[in-house]
This record gives C-alpha cells, structure tokens and sequence, in this order.
C-alpha cells in the first residue's frame, strides 16, 4: 500500500521553511545543532534563507527529529506532515520510484 500526500506548493514549502528556521533561531541548542549539521555560520542565515537548497537542508534537518516537528507544527498550527510535503516540494525533495 502506498500512502499518496497532498502538495504543497514550491512557495507555501518555501514560506515554512523560513519559517522553520526562524524557530531554529529562536532556541540556542537547537540553532547550535543545526548550524553543526548545516556547516554554515550564524551570518550566513540571513542570506541563505533565500536559497530553495539551503531551505531543502532545513526541513531536512527539522525531519530528522519528529519531537522538532510535532514542536514546530504545533507552533506554527499546522499538520506535522505539512513539514514533509514542504521537503517534497523544495528541490532534492522528490520521493524515489522504485517500481
């Protein structure tokens, strides 16, 4: 059984990508980790936040923990699989066929 998600549009995914790195920003721990894992330093948000790669890397990011995204769903009052479908929509995010 496949499970089919609804899209989100490239600008919605891009529009909560920013916003899941403002909420990153917003606690210390979870900015430092990022940050390590991105390979990019505190001055380079700013400008990077407009890359659809960079942000990719975000939701990437956000995914990798689902007690972030229940977190940062529940902050910004959308269904925690809006993160997934916004990962979907930005470039690199296309699911693989296998069939």
């Amino acid at each position: 059984m496949v499970c089919e998600m609804t899209p989100i549009s490239r600008a919605r995914a891009e529009e909560l990508a920013v916003a899941a790195l403002l909420w990153l920003a917003s606690d210390a721990e979870r900015v430092s980790a990022f940050l390590n894992a991105s390979g990019a330093a505190p001055g380079d948000l700013r400008e990077r936040a407009m890359d659809p790669e960079f942000l990719a890397f975000v939701m990437d990011f956000l995914l990798s923990d689902d007690a972030n995204v229940l977190e940062f769903s529940q902050s910004q009052g959308i269904d925690p699989l809006d993160v997934q479908r916004s990962k979907a929509a930005l470039p690199g995010g296309e699911l693989p066929h296998f069939t």
